[in-house]
C-alpha cells in the first residue's frame, strides 16, 4: 500500500490541495490512488494533528477541479484538484495525533482495519457506498430507518446524475455496508451505525 503526506504549520482538516484532476480521478478508477496522511507541525517541529485516509475512502465525489492554470502560466491550461476532506465519512478520517496527544494504538488500529474492508467493494461501485455511507453518519445519530435514508434521495440523484433508480440503489448500498460491518440491519427497515473505534 502507499501513502502520500500533506503536512503544513496551519491545521486544515476540511480541504488539501493536491495534483493533477484527471491523474486523480483515474487513479481512483483504478484503484490505484494512495492513502492520504494529513499533519500539522508546530513551530518546534513536533507533530500536533495527524489523521489518515485509506485509500478506500476516496472517490470521485471528494475531488473537486480547480480552475485551470492562465495563459500566461508556465504549465497553461494544467488543471489541479482539491481534496474534500468533508466529505470523506466520518469512519475514513482516521485521527492518530489530536492536539498533540496520540490515540491509542488500539483504536487507531481498530478504525484502519473496518476501512480497509471497504477494498472488497470494486471501485466502479465503491463511489455509491461511500455516498450513502456519508448520507447516514451526516445525521449524527446511532441508529436510522430507511425512511431516512430514503430523505437524502436528492442528493444522491445530484451526484449520480446517471442513476435513475436511487432508492433501490440505496438499499443495495445499506446491504453492501451491512456486509462489510459498517451498519447492523436491525430489522423492519431499521439500522443502526457500528462504530469500531470506540
Amino acid at each position: 500500500m502507499s501513502f502520500q503526506l500533506k503536512a503544513q504549520r496551519k491545521w486544515n482538516c476540511s480541504r488539501i490541495t493536491d495534483g493533477a484532476y484527471e491523474s486523480m480521478i483515474k487513479a481512483i478508477a483504478g484503484d490505484r490512488n494512495p492513502s492520504l496522511f494529513v499533519m500539522q507541525y508546530s513551530g518546534d517541529w513536533t507533530i500536533a494533528n495527524l489523521m489518515v485516509v485509506p485509500n478506500s475512502f476516496f472517490s470521485s465525489s471528494v475531488i473537486e477541479v480547480r480552475s485551470p492554470l492562465g495563459p500566461l502560466a508556465r504549465r497553461a491550461g494544467w488543471t489541479g484538484c482539491n481534496i474534500n476532506l468533508r466529505l470523506i465519512p466520518p469512519p475514513g478520517r482516521i485521527t492518530i495525533v489530536e492536539s498533540g496527544r496520540p490515540i491509542a494504538t488500539s483504536r487507531v488500529r481498530r478504525q484502519f482495519a473496518q476501512a480497509q474492508r471497504l477494498r472488497s467493494v470494486s471501485p466502479s461501485v465503491r463511489g455509491w457506498t461511500l455516498d450513502v455511507l456519508r448520507a447516514v453518519t451526516k445525521m449524527n445519530r446511532d441508529r436510522f430507518s430507511l425512511q431516512d435514508a430514503y430523505s437524502f434521495e436528492e442528493e444522491l440523484k445530484q451526484l449520480h446524475p446517471r442513476n435513475s433508480n436511487i432508492r433501490p440503489k440505496i438499499r443495495q448500498q445499506l446491504q453492501v455496508l451491512r456486509d462489510e460491518g459498517f451498519v447492523e440491519f436491525l430489522g423492519k427497515g431499521e439500522y443502526r451505525l457500528c462504530r469500531s473505534g470506540q
